[in-house]
């Protein structure tokens, strides 16, 4: 439901007046008025850290859904399109999280340079760039163009615990 709200919301034009990164409302505030709330950020499972700083640049460890609300499965078995774009806009709300996490607040992102999206499928799924647009219509509802970043949505034969997306990025900082 929320991907219809949003696709429609998007594709209306709705929320140009809240893209623009020159106006007053922040990164949250536009993902608060899309209907969403940010949950709190992931700790590693693994030995690992979810997020490394170097000067104005900020990594992101491929991540799937905080709280333990990643969605399980394989697309083009047992999960459609659909679901995997839930999916990827749940592991976005992750992402949002531990860059909020890791710089104290959201409007100090500049801009999202690079996206990187897995998609646990089947070797004849042929959709995962529809599934990775959940993740990326995400972050263009919380930075407007800034959002938009170079991209690769890429199919696995299998993601850790069995999830479904998983997605790592880079982010540029403002000064």
């Amino acid at each position: 439901m929320k991907k219809l709200l949003l696709s429609s919301v998007l594709s209306l034009g709705l929320l140009t007046p809240f893209l623009s990164s020159a106006d007053d409302t922040t990164p949250e505030q536009r993902i608060k008025a899309a209907g969403f709330t940010l949950p709190a950020p992931v700790k590693p499972i693994a030995n690992y850290v979810t997020w490394r700083r170097s000067g104005n640049t900020l990594y992101l460890s491929g991540h799937g859904a905080c709280e333990g609300k990643s969605v399980l499965g394989k697309l083009g078995s047992n999960l459609n399109i659909e679901q995997g774009y839930d999916a990827a806009q749940l592991v976005g709300l992750c992402a949002l999280a531990t860059i909020k996490y890791a710089t104290g607040d959201l409007s100090n992102v500049k801009q999202v340079l690079k996206i990187t999206g897995m998609v646990n499928a089947t070797d004849t799924f042929t959709g995962h760039s529809k599934v990775i647009n959940g993740f990326s219509d995400l972050f263009v509802t919380a930075f407007g163009d800034d959002g938009k970043a170079a991209r690769a949505a890429v199919g696995m034969s299998s993601l850790p615990g069995n999830m479904s997306v998983e997605v790592s990025a880079i982010i540029e900082l403002k000064d």
